[in-house]
């Protein structure tokens, strides 16, 4: 497997790269303007750039060759498709942290959603504050899981 390129530089902003996975060329739209354009207080010293594929198949080859922290994935025209990310993450030593995204976003989804193994669920149409708040703390919480895993490495060694 290719190394992925990491992603903190010393001596440089870092970028942080979220994939989002859906059919739905607008929501990407959104998602672009959302992210190019807001305040990520929580992250400030982070550039947030979003990548986008409009299939789970191509999602699967931007991972192999990018570090993707978080990725959102819709739910709208495929529902078990971020349930087959999740499938796929199972067998990454690091996988990224997944947010489903749905215009039907319920209890129901998010439950599901958070049992299966989702970070957090995003309702559709796309508020820019929530985007900001659930991306921000999943990637905290990514960058923490990363960075204890070398002391539980050593501690199980």
């Amino acid at each position: 497997m290719p190394q992925r390129p990491p992603i903190e530089a010393e001596g440089a902003v870092a970028t942080v790269t979220v994939l989002s996975v859906d059919p739905i060329a607008q929501d990407h739209v959104t998602l672009k303007k959302i992210f190019n354009h807001s305040e990520w207080t929580l992250c400030p010293n982070l550039k947030w750039t979003l990548a986008t594929s409009p299939s789970p198949e191509s999602a699967l080859t931007i991972i192999r060759h990018t570090q993707i922290p978080i990725l959102l994935c819709g739910c709208d025209h495929k529902p078990n498709t971020w349930k087959q990310m999740l499938e796929v993450f199972a067998l990454l030593s690091d996988p990224p942290f997944l947010i489903v995204t749905s215009r039907t976003a319920d209890e129901r989804l998010w439950a599901e959603a958070l049992n299966l193994g989702a970070y957090d669920v995003l309702a559709k149409p796309f508020d820019q504050t929530e985007v900001i708040r659930i991306v921000s703390l999943a990637w905290l919480h990514w960058k923490d899981r990363r960075d204890r895993l070398p002391a539980f490495a050593q501690a199980v060694a």
